[in-house]
């Protein structure tokens, strides 16, 4: 399907959850990383991203990507998402902890 409609936002936010579940997670990051950087960006990229940096330990990388993606998701006005990675973010603690 991916072949057929590269361009494809929801597939290939797919496919990146796929190599998530398959234990692949620096090609996964890549690819929700690329979702992010599209015009406009593609919200649920930054949440799952920060949830599988924060699950790789990778905190402060975590933060900056929910920051970000709050920022994307209000731009949009998509506050449902916004409250989300708000929530999320909050439970990774302060910057320099």
């Amino acid at each position: 399907m991916l072949a057929d409609e590269p361009g494809d936002v929801f597939l290939r936010y797919s496919l990146a959850m796929e190599f998530d579940k398959e234990g692949q997670p620096d090609a996964s990051l890549s690819r929700l990383e690329e979702l992010t950087k599209e015009e406009p960006p593609y919200v649920p990229a930054f949440f799952m991203s920060g949830q599988q940096l924060a699950r790789l330990g990778r905190i402060t990388e975590a933060r900056a990507m929910l920051r970000d993606g709050i920022d994307a998701a209000r731009q949009q006005k998509d506050m449902h998402a916004a409250g989300e990675m708000s929530e999320l973010l909050a439970s990774l603690g302060a910057a320099g902890e």
